[in-house]
């Protein structure tokens, strides 16, 4: 597959692996030895980064993305997180709130590092921004971890353009992780150009709106109990029913293409910037091998062209009010 720099020396796939979902948030977890299945078939794939984070399950993910790619490790970068208060929490429980102080990114790193089976960590992201830390602090904390070997490169996720110039003065931030598709383009108006002019890479995750942009998930759709699309505003039936006109206009391009809307989808994203890196997640094989696949596919400017001139808006917001909180302005 063809590589992409994040920052200035990251290379990574151009499309990686988002894990989260093998262990958290999307319904019940699934089978780890069928999920670690998944995450090795993608490296044989040409994937070679995958992302996940200490909150995952909690605990859960890292520890079987540590198991998964323990055999190739030095083939593969791994990104994980930090930034929430886990004392004391255990897997399936929730975090306590944000903690970004210095001295629980250092403890939460040696465990992270023990749960990947790894020495280090390549790209280590604060996971939301902590309003009651400086993120000078944070960025602080991350260099020293950096000069000690145990971190390759520093991220953020969810940022505002204030709070990634600040972590950039103190250590150079490699990439930022926030959400970014087709049905989510706030981050063209101010974060794409900051992060072109600082030399930041790009990580858009639910780069398949949650699922909704692959065609698979319509207004009669349901989700698992635990599913926390349910409480998402722009899965209620009727923005789902609105928001339709998306898949649309995947599918047309998609049949014209011999391809898919996930695909369409993905590869319209690959289009916006050189530096720009999707991790769609997955639980199942096929879907993972189709993700994969969008790297290959080149877009027309005809395509691109029906794109935009569609001029789409999603219905409905993309985080209930408590999440909403949590997204650094």
């Amino acid at each position: 597959m063809e590589k992409r720099t994040l920052g200035t020396d990251l290379d990574v796939s151009a499309v990686g692996l988002g894990c989260m979902s093998m262990s958290f948030s999307y319904g019940p977890p699934g089978d780890p030895q069928e999920m670690i299945a998944i995450v090795r078939a993608a490296v044989d794939r040409g994937v070679t980064f995958f992302d996940t984070a200490q909150v995952y399950g909690p605990f859960a993910n890292e520890t079987l993305v540590g198991e998964a790619l323990e055999p190739v490790r030095d083939q593969v970068a791994i990104a994980t997180k930090f930034g929430w208060d886990l004392d004391g929490v255990q897997v399936g429980e929730r975090a306590h709130g944000l903690d970004s102080r210095p001295a629980t990114i250092t403890r939460s790193v040696d465990d992270s590092l023990r749960r990947l089976r790894t020495d280090r960590i390549d790209l280590l992201y604060q996971h939301r921004v902590d309003p009651n830390v400086p993120i000078e602090d944070v960025a602080g904390t991350v260099k020293e971890l950096v000069a000690a070997g145990k971190v390759k490169h520093f991220g953020l996720s969810e940022a505002g353009v204030q709070t990634i110039r600040r972590a950039h003065a103190v250590q150079p931030v490699t990439a930022l992780q926030s959400e970014y598709s087709l049905w989510w383009r706030e981050p063209e108006d101010e974060i794409v150009p900051t992060l072109e002019e600082l030399g930041i890479g790009f990580v858009p995750f639910s780069p398949l709106g949650k699922g909704f942009l692959t065609g698979k998930i319509d207004e009669s759709t349901t989700f698992a109990g635990d599913d926390f699309r349910n409480t998402i505003p722009r899965f209620d039936p009727d923005a789902r029913r609105a928001n339709r006109t998306y898949v649309d206009l995947l599918a047309r391009i998609a049949e014209r293409r011999n391809a898919t809307p996930a695909q369409i989808a993905l590869a319209w994203l690959l289009t916006r910037k050189p530096w720009i890196v999707p991790i769609p997640g997955t639980t199942k094989l096929h879907r993972m091998e189709e993700n994969a696949q969008a790297a290959d596919l080149e877009l027309t400017t005809a395509d691109l062209e029906e794109i935009e001139d569609a001029q789409l808006r999603a219905q409905g917001e993309r985080y209930p009010e408590n999440m909403q909180r949590l997204i650094d302005r």
